[in-house]
Parts: C-alpha cells; structure tokens; sequence
C-alpha cells in the first residue's frame, strides 16, 4: 500500500510550484492510475515519492518511507523515463548486473526475459533497443528483484495495442497476486479500461480520486456509438442537420461501419437514420470514448437485412450553440445528399421505444475481458523468489565485476594502452639517453605520467563516472548510493586492473624492445624489485584516485583530472616542502620502530618496511598518499552527510 500525503514540490522563482498538496492512498491488490493532461505534475508526483526531487510531504510504502526501507529495489519496483543502462551493455548482462547488485540470484535475468518477450533479443545493445523494447526491459528490470510495489511512469508510452493489452495484463496479475501497482497515463480511455482507482490531477493540484466505475459514468465524454453499412451516408446527413440546427455535434467514422456521435442522443441519430431510410444495426449511448471495448450504458439494436429505427422523441438542440465541422472526409455534402434521395430501400418499420438517456451504474469491474494471448500472460509473471535478508559481502564485488567486464570500454583503454607504450618504448630507445627503468615503464621525462598509469586512472575514473551518468544501480534513488562496501568493491577490482595493467605494459614493453634492438635494451635492471615496487604502486595509486574523485564529484572528467593534478600540481608542492629544512626525514623509521616496539622483525621484515617506506618519501609517493587521503576524507564525509540527510 501507497499512502502519499500533501506532496508539495519546492516553488520555482516566481511561478507556483509544479504539485501543490496531492494527497492519496494506492491500496494493495489495485491498479492505480494517475491521470493528467501533460504537464499536471504526474512525474513530479512519483519524483517527490521516490525522493529524488526536493519538496515537501510525506509518502509511505507499506508503512514506511523509501529512506527507511534498507533495500529499496525489493520493495519497489521503478520505471522512469527510459531504462538507465549503458547503450553499450547487452540486455541480458544488464540484468545480469542488476542481480548482482540487488542480490537475487542470476538465473532471475532469464527468467524475466522470458516474461517480457525479450529472450530473441538478450544479446542486443541497450543503445540499439527500440522504444517498445526499452518499455519492455524497463519492466524486467522493475521486476527483478520481485517487489511488493510497481511504480511506473507511463509504461505503455510506444507500445502497440497488443503491447499494451500485453502490459496491462501484467499489471493486472501483479494486482491480483497482492501487489500495489502505481501507473501514469494521459489517456482517459487507458484509465478507465485498465485501472481500479482513478487519480485526477489538473496543473498540479488533485482533482478527483475515484475507483473506474464511478470514473467512467462522470468524467469520461458521452457519445452515442452507431453500426450502419450506410456509415457514411448517415454520417454525412447527421454532419448537415447539426450545421442547420447550428447544434454542436462531432462525427467520427471510425473503422468499418462504425460511427461516434458526440454531442448527441440516440433519439436524434435514430430519427434522422429513419427519416433517410438508413438501416441501423446498433445505437448505443456509451459512457465516452472507450475504445474498442467500451462500457455499454444503454443499448438499442435492431438486426435484420431489412429493418429501420423509428425514434419516438427529436433531439434537443440549444440555439446558441456554434458547430464546429472536425471531420474533413464529409466536405462535399451535396454530394452525400443527392446520394441519398436517390437511393430507396423498401422494407418493413420496426418501431423501437425510446431508452432512458440517463445512464445507469456502470458494473463494477471496469476493466475488459482479455484476449487468449492476454489470458495467457495474467499468469505468465516470474515465480517468487527468496531473496536472503543478511547482506553479502561478495555482492558488491559481483556487481563491479559484471559491471567492469560487462562492456567493451575496460578492454579498449588496456588495448590503446599497451599499444601506445609500446610506441613509446620504441621512440624513447631510438632517441637514446633514457634509463632503463624509465624505457621499460615507456615514460618520458617530458609526461607527467606514464601512459600505463594515465590509463589506470581512465578505468578509474569510468568506476563511478559512467554508474553517474547510466544511473542502472539506482533507478529507485536517482544516483548511486555511496556505501562503503561498494567503494571497497572499486578499489579492489581497480587495483586488480592496474596491477594487471601494469604488468602487461612493462612485459610488452621489454618484448618489443628485445625484437628491434636486442637484449642491451630489455634487461632487468639490479635495483627491480624496488622498481617494480615503485612502479605498481604508482599505477595502483592513480586508478584509486580515479575511482576517489569520481566518486566525490560524480564525473569522469573529474576523476581523470584529479589523477592528472598530482605530478602536474600536487609533486611541486611537496617538493618545495621537502626542502624546507624543518621537514624531518623518514630514514631509519624501521629502526626507530623496533627499538620502540622492542619487538625483532621476522624473516628479514624490515627490508621491506624500509622499502615501503623509501617508496612513501618520494615526492610521487608523498603526493599520491596525500591526494588518495585526501579524495577518500571527502568521499567519507560525502557519505554521512548523505546519510544524514
């Protein structure tokens, strides 16, 4: 159960707010349908609900607000705007990455496939999806983790009928299943035919909150439905009596023999189609345009191959009114009506009693029967699933690895990388008088940084920059939460692609370098483990700082420009400190500590304490230590004051 109460938006400058105090209740078991022209604040609704738009106002899923419920994609199910995937992710390892993420187990992804038709298409690119097919995947991904509560905003918007009978017959089974299902239209057509409870809204602001039946019989426009072979002739008729009465009345001729009259009664149209000999096989009041499964009011029909509606009482017609001609296929009248004095049918009259214009209550259940394929599909929703309430600490790390591997970007940068290092290496043993450590690692002393580490930076960065800017884990939340586990989730697997970048680029490097100029050029230096040392954890440290600043800032741009500021701007400054007189060293730190801990290394461990850090004291490593300290005190406050909020 939904239960929203005065959601009210923040005012914009000088203009009203676009939702002023909407109030209403989504009860379980129902289809409930929020009705608006465009721009009455539908989306703004469902915004303020899900509390990705600021305002003001209380909303309540099952007795609790959304920041209080500790998996939000178990309990609600949203669908906004189109399906916020990278268009370069498969369909099926969207959903793949989604279960990860959510917990549930990856068979789930297949299985909601199957339910929503897209299995011929699960290894299709999410940028190449249709808008029926995105309508469809945003379904599956609302479903996924088996919420109680369905939010979606108009999810039949590029759908075909049959899509959206398909569609409607999924909400209605999630409904009888026990489900709360929430839905958007501006059709009232759509509203009447699939909901249960009808919620008005007009320029921001509640009209109406009323169940279909009583939706149906006093908001929906009246009309009179006519099935005659001689549509268009009466059609025609009808259009020129209205014009010299000077009565508003609209003709529609909609598909075959069928006609829509607004406007007028069954008496006027069946006097006028007896008037002209016109035969008539149903005149129907109907409670408005309801497609083509309308709620019949009151019905008269007379079938035969010769018979006529004699109507009892003319039509009232209010001479101030001024007829409007909205149909172009009946221009040419005197044409129609010529027609129609030459034409003659003999038969017998049937005389039928006038019916009551006032319409009766309409029936109870509003929504139509549905087609076999539509029967089909009430019980076609994917089985239950027992999604396990103690949080894994493998869930976050699944969900980064099918997000890193699930696109092509992560294999292109490591290519591009290896390929420009090589070139370096190649350029820097050409021109001569360049280090060995530094020819291995392809960095010239002009680069502030190596292309290896420039890349791990990149992939970084892209950690948190495309989650921001293809917000998949978060369509309930409007960004991605920031909790520790992920993060720890991204540094882990970044530092595992930079350490394997790292070793890829210095492997290639020396390989190329042996097959041009030989051995002289590829061998190790005395001082390698050191090198090594340093060498990882300058690629490492740049992918965190990515990963950090990303994060902070929300961009990928961010992310790299922060790996870039620590030899452009931060190695200055820590150099101009280093040489300040009163900044003391860290050499013999290892001896220092033992004599204080009075505590004897194992197997030789100081060597490699001082190593690390001789390492730590470069102005690099100091840089590096102090940006990722930095990057990581920001992204922690970010995180409690989010919280907090």
């Amino acid at each position: 159960m939904i239960q929203a109460v005065g959601l009210t938006s923040n005012p914009r400058k000088a203009l009203p707010p676009a939702v002023d105090d909407v109030s209403f209740e989504a009860r379980a078991g129902r289809v409930t349908v929020l009705l608006g022209a465009p721009g009455a604040g539908k989306t703004t609704v469902l915004r303020l609900m899900l509390e990705l738009q600021q305002g003001r106002g209380l909303t309540y899923f099952r007795g609790r607000p959304l920041h209080r419920i500790a998996h939000p994609s178990r309990e609600v199910g949203v669908l906004l705007g189109d399906v916020p995937g990278h268009p370069s992710r498969t369909v099926r390892g969207h959903l793949r990455m989604l279960c990860a993420a959510t917990g549930v187990p990856v068979r789930r992804a297949d299985e909601v496939l199957e339910v929503v038709g897209l299995v011929s298409l699960r290894d299709e690119r999410l940028g190449t999806l249709s808008r029926g097919m995105d309508r469809r995947l945003g379904l599956a991904c609302a479903l996924l983790a088996d919420p109680h509560t369905l939010v979606l905003d108009a999810p039949a918007d590029g759908l075909s009928s049959r899509e959206n009978r398909w569609l409607h017959g999924m909400l209605r089974a999630h409904a009888d299943q026990g489900g709360t299902v929430l839905t958007t239209t501006t059709d009232p057509k759509e509203a009447a035919r699939t909901a249960d409870q009808v919620v008005t809204l007009k320029e921001g602001r509640l009209v109406a909150d009323q169940d279909a039946a009583d939706f149906a019989r006093t908001r929906l426009r009246p009309r009179v439905a006519v099935r005659s072979p001689h549509a268009a002739r009466l059609a025609a008729l009808l259009t020129k009596e209205a014009r010299t009465a000077h009565c508003s009345v609209e003709v529609v001729q909609e598909d075959g023999n069928r006609l829509s009259v607004y406007g007028s009664t069954c008496a006027h149209v069946g006097e006028a189609a007896f008037r002209h000999g016109i035969l008539i096989h149903q005149l129907a009041d109907e409670t408005g345009d309801m497609g083509s499964n309308p709620v019949v009011m009151a019905a008269v029909g007379v079938v035969g191959a010769e018979a006529h509606v004699e109507a009892s009482a003319a039509a009232d017609c209010t001479e101030a009114d001024t007829y409007t001609d909205t149909d172009d296929s009946f221009d040419n009248l005197a044409e129609a009506e010529a027609e129609a004095e030459a034409e003659t049918e003999v038969g017998s009259e049937a005389e039928v009693e006038r019916p009551d214009t006032t319409p009766p209550p309409a029936p109870a259940q509003s929504p139509p029967l549905p087609s076999p394929r539509a029967a089909d599909a009430l019980s076609a929703l994917p089985p239950p699933i027992s999604v396990r309430s103690a949080p894994s600490p493998l869930r976050p790390l699944r969900y980064e690895l099918r997000r890193a591997a699930g696109i092509s970007t992560g294999f292109l940068t490591g290519a591009a990388v290896l390929v420009v290092s090589a070139l370096t290496a190649v350029l820097l043993a050409r021109v001569g008088h360049t280090p060995q450590a530094r020819l291995l690692a392809a960095w010239p002393a002009q680069l502030p940084l190596p292309p290896a580490a420039l890349g791990a930076g990149l992939l970084g960065a892209l950690a948190f920059g495309d989650e921001f800017r293809h917000p998949a884990l978060a369509a309930d939340r409007g960004t991605v939460p920031r909790r520790l586990g992920m993060l720890t989730a991204k540094l882990v697997v970044a530092a595992f692609t930079a350490l394997l970048l790292a070793f890829l680029t210095m492997g290639c490097n020396a390989e190329v370098l042996y097959l041009l100029y030989g051995r002289e050029f590829a061998k190790v230096p005395g001082d390698w483990l050191a090198l090594t040392a340093s060498w990882f954890g300058l690629v490492v440290g740049c992918a965190w700082a990515g990963v950090l600043a990303a994060g902070v800032f929300r961009s990928t741009t961010a992310g790299l420009a922060a790996v870039l500021a620590v030899p452009v701007a931060v190695v200055p400054l820590v150099q101009a400190a280093a040489e300040n007189t009163s900044v003391r060293t860290a050499a013999g730190l290892s001896v220092r500590l033992r004599e204080v801990l009075l505590v004897q290394w194992p197997f030789g461990g100081e060597r490699y304490l001082s190593a690390a850090v001789r390492l730590v004291a470069q102005p690099v490593g100091w840089a590096l230590a102090l940006s990722l300290t930095t990057l990581l005190c920001a992204y922690l406050f970010t995180t409690l004051r989010s919280r907090v909020r």
